[in-house]
């Protein structure tokens, strides 16, 4: 976003940020509290509007050096980058920085790698917003913290083919709209061709109508329509590579969104889980680790999701070549894995979603498994659970920031942890 050129507000008046948030925006003081104003940067002078903690940025007084041009034309309106104005080292900085800042807090010191970057035009899936007013139907994402649907015309993050897809997709779309709420489109890019599913679909919608969007999704090639959460087409079964196996995802089920990221991140695991004979995945969808893993050595996989632990059996089945999976329908949050179950493995892969995995580390923490690799998107809870590891008597040798999500503010990481 380039800085405003428009005369300052009335009300408007001069900050100077301090520092970039976890949230992506600038932080100031003003008086005795902490503000946040969106599009700045470290030791910027802006003239900010409005009042609250969310203030509006007017005027770049005093730019920095580390500002930078943003790549699309959406950028400040768009909610789905953030950072666009950010200069790419400071940017890979501030990606270092979000792992860096919890683990300090609780007390954690070891080595935190430079941020490994996805480049652009990689993400391989993304949830459109879709709407129709009148005879117009508006098709891309919200505003940042808005109900405002933005028209999506480019988006340097996304794939090209689901970029060139998004004309098709408001045609496919169009009988599902009836005017009121919008509707979500999971879009994925997959090695069979795109995978769609939509859902939030209104209750009147007539049978007739969803044969339709079935009929227009065919004939626009995608390789499977569901919808809210029912395969009603497979034309062809959707496929992702995962080493020498394919991921067989169910209808919007998780995936990686960067197939980069993914591969970056599984060659940190299986380098760091060498020599391993007997692995345990847990937290492990439909197999991103656990079929990489069966490459090398025998697998148990635990995931609270059937859908996913199905696709992860009729993706081991596909593949002969692999050592032994084992998958297992389990809660991990109610029933962890216990510290007398896990003595059977030497490596093991923890993957948890943002809530991280307080109960199931507790267990690990009071294991003998020599190597773990803790898979986390959310730093606070990476930085809680790698505590437990770590009083448990675990080292934790690297951890390795992953900026899976281009532009945002949001990071994952990879935490190698080893137990004498």
């Amino acid at each position: 976003m380039p800085p405003p050129t428009t005369p300052p507000a009335a009300s408007s008046r001069s900050l100077t940020i301090d520092h970039v948030g976890a949230q992506g925006d600038g932080r100031a003081r003003e008086q005795d509290r902490w503000v946040s104003v969106p599009f700045t940067l470290a030791g910027e002078v802006v003239e900010v509007s409005g009042t609250g903690d969310r203030l509006a940025l007017e005027r770049v007084v005093s730019p920095s050096p580390d500002r930078a041009v943003p790549a699309c034309r959406h950028f400040g309106r768009c909610g789905g980058c953030t950072l666009q104005h950010m200069g790419a080292g400071a940017y890979a900085n501030f990606k270092r920085e979000m792992i860096l800042r919890p683990l300090k807090a609780r007390g954690i010191e070891t080595e935190v790698t430079s941020a490994w970057i996805t480049p652009p035009a990689s993400r391989r899936r993304a949830t459109f917003a879709a709407k129709k007013s009148g005879k117009a139907i508006t098709l891309g994402f919200h505003g940042r913290k808005s109900h405002d649907l933005i028209a999506l015309e480019e988006c340097p993050v996304l794939h090209p083919a689901i970029v060139t897809a998004l004309p098709k997709l408001k045609t496919i779309l169009e009988p599902l709209l009836t005017g009121k709420d919008a509707i979500a489109a999971l879009v994925t890019e997959t090695a069979t061709g795109l995978d769609l599913h939509v859902t939030g679909i209104a209750r009147s919608v007539a049978p007739l109508a969803r044969a339709e969007v079935t009929g227009a999704a065919l004939r626009a090639s995608f390789a499977r329509v569901s919808l809210e959460g029912v395969d009603v087409l497979t034309e062809r079964t959707p496929a992702i590579p995962a080493g020498a196996a394919s991921l067989l995802p169910p209808p919007g089920s998780f995936l990686q969104a960067s197939a980069e990221a993914e591969a970056e991140m599984a060659r940190l695991v299986l380098a760091h889980l060498e020599g391993t004979e007997h692995g345990v995945d847990l937290f492990s969808g439909c197999g991103t680790f656990s079929l990489r893993m069966a490459q090398h050595f025998p697998v148990y996989a635990a995931e609270s999701g059937k859908a996913a632990i199905d696709a992860l059996r009729s993706a081991a089945r596909a593949a002969p070549a692999l050592r032994p999976v084992t998958a297992e329908v389990r809660d991990l949050f109610r029933n962890p894995v216990s510290a007398p179950e896990l003595t059977r493995f030497d490596g093991l892969v923890l993957d948890p979603p943002r809530a991280g995995a307080a109960a199931q580390a507790a267990e690990i923490a009071k294991s003998s498994v020599p190597r773990v690799a803790y898979v986390s998107c959310d730093p606070a809870t990476l930085a809680r659970d790698l505590r437990t590891l770590v009083d448990g008597g675990y080292t934790v040798q690297r951890v390795h920031p992953i900026d899976q999500f281009l532009w945002s503010a949001h990071v994952e990481a990879v935490a190698l942890l080893v137990k004498a």
